[in-house]
């Protein structure tokens, strides 16, 4: 089979042809079902854990539709020759619709982003922050954003930010974290 599927950001995938044409844009892609839903909360967990897990357990992850829908694609795809015959393989005009615009506060802060990361790397973590901070200034509800620059901040990240995983998921809302598949 020629046809890709690449991994864009975890857990996100995009579904590419045997002629390289997008036909599913970047969209929620769990390969199984992730063990942190069936994680239990250990007896002696502080309010604050029991509150993170509880939120992580109540994230929304279509896992099983996904995959039966990958692999429906993929054999067409080699028993045809063709994956297109896939009712969950998107017309062109289809994979533009849905996929996101991006405004010019977005890509302000996808830049400011990537000049964080290259700051962050070079060991100005200063001048990183502030970066940062303007990408999630500019587009809040990006998790990517937050959840590396938390990650680059390392044990001082609520500190640095003002906030947390916790209280973001709670602001958004936990239905909002993932995107429903459109499938």
């Amino acid at each position: 089979m020629d046809a890709l599927f690449g991994v864009v950001n975890v857990p996100s995938g995009i579904w590419i042809d045997e002629d390289g044409i997008i036909v599913r844009p970047p969209e929620p892609a769990y390969p199984r079902r992730p063990t942190f839903l069936d994680r239990a909360v250990p007896p002696d967990a502080s309010p604050a854990e029991r509150e993170r897990i509880d939120l992580v357990k109540a994230l929304h992850v279509e896992a099983e539709r996904y995959v039966a829908a990958l692999r429906d694609w993929a054999s067409r795809s080699t028993s045809r020759g063709r994956g297109g015959d896939s009712r969950y393989a998107l017309s062109p005009d289809e994979v533009v619709r849905r996929s996101r615009p991006r405004p010019i506060d977005e890509a302000t802060a996808a830049a400011h982003f990537a000049l964080g990361q290259a700051l962050h790397a070079r060991g100005a973590q200063a001048a990183a922050v502030d970066h940062f901070r303007e990408a999630h200034r500019l587009h809040p509800t990006n998790w990517t954003y937050r959840r590396d620059a938390w990650s680059l901040a390392g044990p001082d990240r609520e500190l640095v930010y003002h906030t947390s995983w916790v209280d973001e998921v709670k602001r958004e809302g936990v239905e909002n974290y993932y995107p429903p598949l459109q499938l």
